[in-house]
């Protein structure tokens, strides 16, 4: 804990960290306003990409909590970043949702539905996937060398009722149908925290990453070399913790004993 008084920056995984599907836990209003109150700083960051930072914003005004589209690092952030450095030219196929597409189309791509005209496959969390989607990815993998980004490789997404396949599950799929496995983006990947030190100003040092997940959160913060705090408020229990090879600097019950640290 006393590690944790040194941070400034602090990068907040939402589902199971902040709120579980549409219920906000109790502590996270108390926990933004002292975070902000003690002039430090938190990032929202997410790998779910089926929603764009607009539906994010709405979701948490819903939840009473203002949020403006700076506060955000999402995987499709990180991934319009990354194809703008390595793809910029390229026409994308995208595995995933409306919104996914709508906000590489603002950052410029063009996205076609025409296999013979794609150069890149971007997979999503798609909550609209559907079987013709899976058919032209898998041709598109069968037959071409091509270039193939995962927004994230979350194999489950979590609700209140459990879990439901997330981009890693689907990605698996189309492993056992192709052999080929996709360029993950997302955490445990480091560009997430890269962009949001670079935003922001602060260093790994100074910056901490909380969440709930063990291979993608504590491990990106591992990567990166930032401080990783686990929180058993969402997927992780703790069995899961001492069954894992991956260890975080920090385990808390939940993101509400942050607030001793302020």
């Amino acid at each position: 804990m006393e590690r944790l008084k040194n941070i400034k920056l602090y990068l907040f995984d939402m589902d199971g960290t902040l709120y579980l599907g549409q219920q906000l836990y109790d502590f996270t209003k108390e926990l933004l306003r002292n975070i902000r109150d003690s002039g430090k700083k938190y990032l929202f960051v997410t790998n779910n990409s089926s929603k764009s930072v607009n539906d994010y914003i709405k979701k948490l005004k819903d939840m009473g909590i203002a949020a403006q589209y700076e506060d955000f690092v999402t995987s499709s952030q990180a991934t319009a970043y990354y194809l703008s450095q390595h793809h910029r030219q390229d026409k994308l196929f995208v595995c995933g949702t409306k919104s996914l597409k709508a906000e590489l189309s603002q950052a410029g791509f063009t996205i076609t539905e025409e296999p013979d005209q794609v150069d890149c496959i971007v997979m999503g969390f798609d909550t609209e996937l559907t079987f013709r989607k899976l058919e032209t990815v898998s041709k598109l993998l069968c037959t071409r060398e091509i270039p193939y980004i995962a927004t994230n490789g979350d194999y489950v997404c979590p609700t209140e009722f459990g879990s439901v396949p997330d981009c890693g599950s689907v990605c698996d799929m189309l492993f056992n149908v192709s052999g080929k496995r996709p360029l993950v983006i997302g955490k445990p990947a480091t560009l997430i925290p890269e962009l949001a030190m670079a935003r922001t100003g602060y260093t790994a040092e100074e910056t901490a990453m909380i969440g709930d997940r063990l291979y993608t959160d504590i491990r990106c913060g591992l990567n990166a070399g930032i401080l990783s705090v686990l929180v058993l408020s969402g997927e992780t229990t703790k069995e899961m913790l001492l069954a894992s090879d991956i260890k975080p600097d920090v385990v808390l019950t939940d993101a509400s004993e942050l607030l001793q640290t302020m």
